[in-house]
């Protein structure tokens, strides 16, 4: 039995990247062998055991066949005959594909490495055609390494367009694209995700929503400087898009409801936003009330950001931070309330939040 460093962890310390998590294939041995040596069974559709002091994960070696369309589509075949350079064939790119031996030596059968030099995103062989879920991780890749100078090979790029016109990208599932969306926009440079699904003519297809025009990558790239938070990219990508069509991929790819909220939010108040500066106290109010700013301050903090990717004004949001905060002090003093009843307590609260605003704005236009 023979065990292999492979993967992600190998392309990592090779760039001189932090190693987060470490992938184990096991070659020469059955899954009785592990379980004997104490490793937990949590593989459903493949062996894959559970290290029993580390809890990382060790998988047998494999090979896997296409047996129908999508990414479900394959029958995986292990056994103690599969060698460590098929299981690596199986894998998506050439920079995936490496291993490490347990005396440091590199398993580099396919390029990853020249690859990483070149700073190329190149398949490890045609099978990379058979699962549409790959051009989704190419396209993570290139958000996660645009940054390094990262290119998608040309021929994957080609392989990657076939696969579209074949109707193989078509198969795949909603929830998988919105879980390779929601990691791309967390990555350093998430508009190479949507640049590299358009160059492959992907983009119309897994998000037809979606228009991604010149101020949209604008949008998102802003974004990135102002928060890392994968809702306040998200609602700034879609922040000029029409309310339905933001509904429509939010239910489509099952989107949680905190960044759509966010999102309908952002695209909802839209330029209004911008116009604060001009509002009387009881429109300011409005306006708060209506982005729930005093029940979900921080959803609000986080529309402001969203916003101010888009080209909102930094006076209009400051003066919005600072109204939100000034009103959200306001409460009615308790011999007060126990004078009022019903609807009146929310008439005078709101009374006393609009004098309030009131002095704010007065207080700037003095300053």
């Amino acid at each position: 039995m023979q065990v292999y460093l492979v993967g992600g962890a190998v392309r990592d310390e090779l760039l001189g990247r932090p190693v987060t998590e470490r992938d184990w294939v096991v070659v020469g041995a059955t899954p009785a062998d592990l379980e004997r040596q104490g490793y937990r069974l949590v593989g459903r559709e493949f062996p894959v055991f559970l290290h029993p002091q580390s809890n990382e994960e060790y998988a047998l070696a494999r090979l896997e066949r296409k047996t129908g369309a999508g990414y479900r589509g394959f029958a995986t075949e292990f056994s103690p005959g599969v060698s460590l350079e098929q299981d690596l064939m199986r894998r998506d790119l050439t920079i995936n594909a490496m291993a490490r031996a347990d005396d440091g030596t590199l398993i580099d059968p396919y390029g990853g490495r020249a690859d990483l030099e070149h700073r190329l995103l190149r398949h490890v062989s045609p099978a990379f055609a058979e699962d549409p879920v790959r051009v989704l991780r190419v396209a993570r890749f290139a958000a996660r390494f645009a940054g390094l100078g990262f290119t998608v090979a040309p021929a994957t790029r080609a392989l990657m367009q076939g696969m579209v016109r074949d109707g193989e990208v078509a198969a795949l599932v909603p929830e998988r694209v919105w879980r390779e969306m929601e990691r791309a926009l967390a990555e350093p440079t998430p508009e190479a995700f949507f640049d590299t699904l358009k160059d492959c003519e992907a983009l119309p297809v897994v998000l037809p929503e979606l228009r991604w025009n010149d101020a949209d990558r604008a949008a998102l790239h802003s974004a990135i400087r102002q928060s890392p938070d994968v809702g306040v990219r998200f609602a700034a990508l879609l922040a000029a898009t029409a309310v339905p069509q933001i509904q429509a991929l939010c239910e489509r790819l099952h989107v949680p409801n905190p960044h759509r909220e966010l999102a309908l939010l952002a695209a909802r108040l839209g330029d209004g936003l911008d116009g604060v500066p001009g509002l009387q106290a009881p429109a300011l109010l409005e306006l708060l009330e209506s982005a729930d700013a005093f029940r979900r301050p921080e959803r609000f903090a986080k529309l402001l950001l969203a916003r101010g990717s888009r080209g909102g004004t930094l006076p209009a949001r400051a003066l919005l931070a600072d109204a939100a905060a000034a009103a959200g002090e306001v409460t009615l003093a308790p011999d007060r309330m126990r004078s009022l009843h019903g609807p009146e307590i929310a008439a005078a609260l709101r009374a006393a939040r609009i004098e309030r605003l009131e002095r704010l704005q007065s207080e700037r236009r003095r300053s």
